[in-house]
């Protein structure tokens, strides 16, 4: 049975773990002091591949400092589109991976905070900011290392409706509380902003015993929200509901821990959440890529039900148009009202909106069925119908 357009999932949702600070104080040692190297984790929960690379991501991240790659332990990348100029926010920064990546895509009129709670990661972060902006030809840092918790963001400062985007790195799993976490990211978005963010995800609520288990913490396991949680929180918090983006496979090649995990899956999974204005939120309608953004300029993949291509009018849902409408990307899109039934009028052989998948899971299935062919007769729309 296919998933609703929007996940309900029940409102009684478990999702702070037991002993929040003894939890912290783990993962800090264990990120701090157990862990040298990416090959010392012993799953792949935090090393799963993302999305395929621009060139001029690829050529970004060869500039980055060998040890902060080395001590960095997030899963593949979490690079979304049109970011010049952008004032973005890193939520569990680690060694500062990312954070020098995107520096080089805002540009030096960008900003670009990097927050973590370990102390010894964001010393590696701080010690090469220098070599960084030398080596980026900036006058002035536009990057910062803050320590401190995600989930508490005023605590260092942090203000209200202060940044574009937020991103984060497979550490929301990592947090206890991952409600406050939302609502801390909800907080210091600018209306119109975007959470984007990739993280693992159980295909069940977790055991007990799992949850107290501290080298599944470590690797990210044993903190894993249950997917559909994410919905309910997202919502709660007051963010659009979550687009699932892309998802990775975990495995775990390790039989103790296989054996106290059970039959629960995980998987790494992206999703993009946006702040919409009450005043962007009209009726579904129909948009035209305009082929503006840097390394996009021929098709956006924006998330696994929405491919738009330049020129070519797309129909989308209510939802997807407030998104449009009111983020950073409106300047790239032509977007008018416009009724579900537009496909048909181009020789689309399904008509109208195709329903959304939200559940990682099933993606993972989709991803891995073969490609059908198109109907004869038929043109494949940009959301792969046919």
């Amino acid at each position: 049975m296919k998933e609703a357009q929007r996940a309900p999932p029940p409102r009684s949702v478990a999702v702070t773990a037991p002993c929040g600070e003894r939890i912290h104080r783990q993962v800090q040692d264990y990120y701090g002091k157990e862990l040298q190297k990416s090959e010392d984790l012993k799953t792949n929960a935090c090393v799963t591949s993302a999305r395929p690379l621009s060139k001029a991501v690829r050529d970004a991240l060869g500039r980055v400092h060998e040890e902060v790659v080395a001590r960095y332990y997030g899963c593949g990348l979490v690079i979304p589109e049109c970011l010049e100029s952008c004032r973005i926010l890193d939520l569990g920064s680690g060694s500062g991976r990312d954070c020098y990546l995107l520096s080089q895509l805002v540009g030096e009129q960008g900003h670009v905070t990097g927050i973590d709670m370990t102390e010894g990661q964001v010393k590696v972060a701080k010690k090469h900011i220098a070599y960084h902006m030398d080596k980026f030809g900036y006058q002035k840092p536009n990057v910062e290392f803050l320590h401190g918790y995600m989930e508490k963001l005023s605590d260092v400062g942090l203000a209200d409706e202060s940044y574009d985007i937020v991103i984060s790195n497979c550490v929301i799993n990592l947090v206890p509380d991952k409600r406050a976490v939302l609502r801390e990211a909800y907080r210091v978005l600018k209306p119109g902003g975007e959470m984007y963010f990739s993280d693992v995800y159980a295909s069940q609520r977790l055991s007990e015993a799992v949850q107290q288990h501290r080298v599944l913490w470590g690797e990210c396991l044993a903190g894993a929200l249950y997917w559909r949680d994410l919905y309910s929180i997202a919502e709660e918090m007051g963010f659009s509901s979550p687009c699932l983006v892309t998802a990775s496979p975990i495995t775990i090649s390790n039989k103790e821990l296989e054996s106290i995990i059970g039959d629960c899956r995980f998987v790494s999974a992206t999703f993009r959440l946006f702040k919409v204005p009450g005043s962007s939120r009209a009726g579904p309608g129909q948009v035209i890529y305009n082929g503006g953004i840097v390394g996009h300029e021929r098709e956006l993949v924006f998330d696994a039900n929405f491919t738009f291509k330049e020129g070519e009018v797309v129909d989308v849902d209510a939802e997807m148009a407030a998104i449009l409408r009111s983020s950073r990307f409106a300047d790239e899109f032509l977007i008018r009202a416009g009724g579900a039934n537009a496909a048909a009028s181009q020789g689309c052989c399904c008509k109208g909106l195709k329903e959304k998948i939200c559940d990682p899971f099933q993606l993972l299935e989709r991803l891995a069925a073969p490609v059908p062919a198109c109907h004869p007769g038929g043109t494949c729309g940009p959301q792969g119908c046919c």
